[in-house]
């Protein structure tokens, strides 16, 4: 009868963990704003505003970003698939090499821009969908620096 116990306790466990696994991919399709106030760009360069028009059709994921600063704005596509494929994007001339995929519920994005920079972006969404959070790990020329950035849905 102990081992049967101990068998059943396994299944449940088991089939627990494969519904958090199933449940941990969200859904960060939305128009995104960024929330100045919110974030924190550590010794990094902050733009004075930022949109996100995410698709996310999962593998499947385009990010198209607005943001504008002192030099004016740009927009510019960022495509990934979540399966850990490398992508390649353009961002202002330069090519940028990033893989993406689910930890838990966090999409994790490494990114590398030439041999000049490198990016570990997480990415998460709230409980109730509303505010969408980068936090981001930066190293490049200038050093390394973390930042959050803070998303709210429009």
């Amino acid at each position: 009868m102990h081992n049967c116990s101990r068998l059943f306790a396994l299944m449940l466990l088991t089939v627990g963990f494969g519904l958090v696994q199933a449940q941990g991919k969200s859904n960060l399709s939305g128009t995104w704003k960024m929330d100045a106030g919110r974030s924190d760009f550590g010794h990094g360069p902050a733009p004075d505003s930022r949109i996100d028009r995410i698709m996310h059709d999962d593998p499947r994921l385009k990010d198209t970003i607005t943001q504008s600063n002192r030099q004016g704005e740009l927009t510019y596509d960022m495509n990934y698939t979540t399966d850990g494929q490398e992508s390649t994007n353009t961002v202002r001339g330069n090519q940028v090499r990033s893989t993406a995929r689910w930890e838990g519920d966090e999409l994790v994005i490494d990114s590398k821009v030439g041999a000049r920079a490198e990016f570990k972006d997480r990415w998460s969404l709230s409980p109730d969908g509303k505010t969408l959070t980068l936090r981001r790990h930066l190293v490049g020329p200038m050093g390394s620096t973390d930042q959050k950035i803070l998303f709210e849905k429009q």
